[in-house]
């Protein structure tokens, strides 16, 4: 028998409702009937949420629910796939992603990405965080903007007196702040971070998720976790994913979104209880 746990609440409850109702906090995102296919297959259906301003919002769900596959349509990065067929509507501070005339480069300018793996440029650590600024033409002030980014990924005081070495001598934590350091160098609104941690060892999680913290209160922050528990620990607002399966298809489907609090001590969904439980997935 599978034993069930429960995570001990990080937020209030009540608290967290109150300053995500939008009356209370804008809307960064609206959704509505999102479907996005790969060929004849269906990745994610019918899915419609907010994601508000300046917190974090956490993904979760079993594997193949389609995380990674929504989280990449907040910022056009499935476009980059093949046969890709994307349905619905994605609002990005009221403006259509996929409407015609919208500069998909601008869209990931705005809202940025860390992988789950670390992938630094074979490069030194100043021109990792140079890179996109350059590309962008955004060079006034460079060493100044390199170092407001590397403070702000809270690696500045372990790599300014080494800006020239490469950055593949840095540790896989390092490497991963080193990332989203070159992702706010361009001044983004919005970090999207897909299991940032999972290749991690539980001291450089426990700095990413510190990380984490400090950077709501600049950045929306959306993170797919496959971790509960880190979920519980850095999300205000938490999305649960889960897999729907009948006769003519299977795809991921959005059950369950509140306070992270309420997600993992007392959902309002039965398949929501039966996955922070433990139960399934």
């Amino acid at each position: 028998m599978t034993e069930s746990f429960t995570i001990a609440p990080v937020i209030d409850v009540a608290q967290a409702r109150e300053e995500a109702h939008p009356s209370k906090r804008e809307a960064v995102f609206d959704i509505h009937d999102l479907t996005v296919s790969y060929g004849r297959l269906t990745a994610i259906s019918g899915v419609d949420f907010q994601i508000f301003r300046k917190v974090i919002t956490a993904i979760i769900g079993p594997s193949g629910c389609g995380k990674s596959t929504f989280i990449r349509c907040l910022n056009r990065m499935n476009d980059l796939v093949p046969g890709t067929r994307i349905e619905g509507q994605i609002l990005y501070q009221g403006s259509d992603l996929y409407a015609s005339g919208i500069d998909p480069v601008e869209v990931r300018r705005r809202i940025g990405m860390v992988f789950q793996k670390a992938n630094p440029f074979p490069k030194s650590i100043y021109d990792n965080v140079a890179w996109g600024p350059r590309v962008l033409g955004m060079r006034k002030d460079l060493d100044e903007r390199v170092e407001k980014a590397l403070r702000s990924a809270a690696l500045w005081d372990e790599v300014k007196d080494r800006l020239k070495k490469n950055a593949l001598s840095l540790s896989g934590g390092q490497q991963q702040r080193l990332c989203i350091a070159r992702a706010i160098a361009v001044e983004p609104e919005v970090l999207l971070l897909d299991e940032p941690a999972s290749a991690l060892d539980p001291i450089a999680t426990s700095a990413i998720e510190d990380l984490m913290h400090q950077l709501k209160h600049e950045y929306t922050l959306v993170i797919v976790t496959h971790n509960m528990q880190q979920a519980a620990r850095v999300a205000d607002l938490t999305a649960f994913f889960s897999l729907e399966v009948d006769e003519e298809r299977r795809s991921g489907v959005l059950v369950e979104y509140d306070a992270t609090s309420k997600i993992f001590t007392n959902p309002s969904d039965k398949r929501t209880e039966d996955y922070v439980t433990g139960r399934f997935g």
